[in-house]
């Protein structure tokens, strides 16, 4: 009797958290079914979604050729290459679009745009983070304005950074900086509003000319265990968006072109930046310092690593950049009283051609 009762109740599916899951699954395939045999059954799915097969297509476009729309008018590529990697978010409501249109059409063109999409970035959603690196680097835009410089410095501090540099050093409060990082860094040099703290010692400090008026660049040689670094310290102008001339960043770009400059005629062969760039990897109008360098971010990060703002990360303007020296890990920094996150990297120094 027992065993018959316990057939009856295998018979009926059982009972408990197996047998609703059991009834859901058959629920969700009858829809996907009757779903399926809706489209079977519908004559217009390559006829609907032009509109949105035109829209994939378009961004398809915007995506493969950025590099050509032209900056003549409020720098429209700048802006665009600014926030490239946003753009992979239309194709999911792109997506959702050709589902809801049920056309057959627009769901293989909102493919392309998503091939794309992977080709640029797919790269950094994987984790390329090695455990290698003698020396640690990081960079703070620590914001003028900054309400507890002190507190900043000592976050920053605890990163473990070797060398240490810092933009947008409002003159009242670099006695603070220099006061809480004191014990952690024993060399360090401000020039301008720009400085540069390291647990190594410095030499051949000077300022460099990016064509502002004022100082917001600097080099310095850094005496490492294995060997002198150049390290440049910059902070590019800032950009705008204004409704009157767009995408306003002229002394910008002729600013990067100045630093292009001066990092290519520097005679050591391992060179590090760090800085505020107020740009993107992929603003053409820093060229002249991606031609050369590499950025730690793409080479050796895990996801995008967007430093700004801080509040609500959409854009990666803080950059570290290496020539001669080899990437191992880049990360951003837990937020501090400053409106962009600090970003740190570890290099190899001894690379194979040193």
């Amino acid at each position: 009797m027992a065993q018959q009762a316990y057939l009856t109740e295998t018979d009926n599916g059982g009972s408990g958290p197996d047998r609703r899951g059991t009834r859901f699954r058959r629920l969700l395939g009858r829809r996907a079914r009757r779903f399926l045999d809706g489209w079977r059954g519908d004559r217009r799915i390559w006829r609907r979604g032009l509109v949105l097969t035109a829209l994939a297509l378009a961004l398809s476009l915007v995506m493969v050729a950025h590099a050509r729309i032209p900056n003549r008018y409020g720098n429209l590529g700048s802006l665009t290459e600014t926030f490239l990697p946003w753009l992979g978010l239309f194709v999911p409501v792109l997506l959702v679009g050709a589902l809801v249109r049920r056309s057959a059409t627009a769901l293989i063109a909102v493919v392309l745009p998503a091939v794309v999409w992977l080709n640029l970035f797919g790269g950094l959603l994987t984790d390329k983070t090695g455990s290698g690196g003698e020396l640690m680097v990081a960079t703070h835009n620590v914001n003028a304005d900054n309400p507890d410089p002190a507190r900043t410095a000592r976050d920053v501090a605890a990163s473990g950074a070797d060398v240490l540099a810092l933009e947008e050093l409002k003159a009242s409060a670099v006695p603070t900086y220099e006061k809480a990082l004191a014990s952690t860094y024993p060399h360090h040099e401000v020039v301008g509003t720009v400085g540069l703290w390291s647990k190594y010692p410095l030499s051949g400090v000077k300022a460099v000319d990016i064509k502002l008026g004022w100082t917001r660049a600097m080099r310095a040689a850094v005496a490492t265990p294995e060997g002198p670094v150049a390290v440049f310290v910059a902070h590019l102008p800032s950009v705008r968006v204004k409704m009157e001339a767009g995408f306003t960043a002229r002394q910008r770009d002729k600013s990067a072109d100045a630093l292009g400059g001066a990092i290519a005629d520097e005679p050591l062969p391992r060179k590090i930046l760090l800085g505020d760039l107020n740009g993107t990897m992929n603003d053409r109008a820093l060229n002249a310092v991606t031609s050369q360098m590499r950025s730690t971010q793409g080479a050796a990060g895990s996801g995008f690593g967007f430093s700004w703002p801080a509040s609500f990360p959409m854009a990666r303007i803080d950059q570290i950049m290496v020539s001669g020296v080899e990437p191992e890990a880049s990360w951003t920094l837990p937020r501090t009283g400053s409106d962009h996150l600090p970003v740190a990297a570890r290099v190899k120094v001894t690379t194979s051609g040193s």
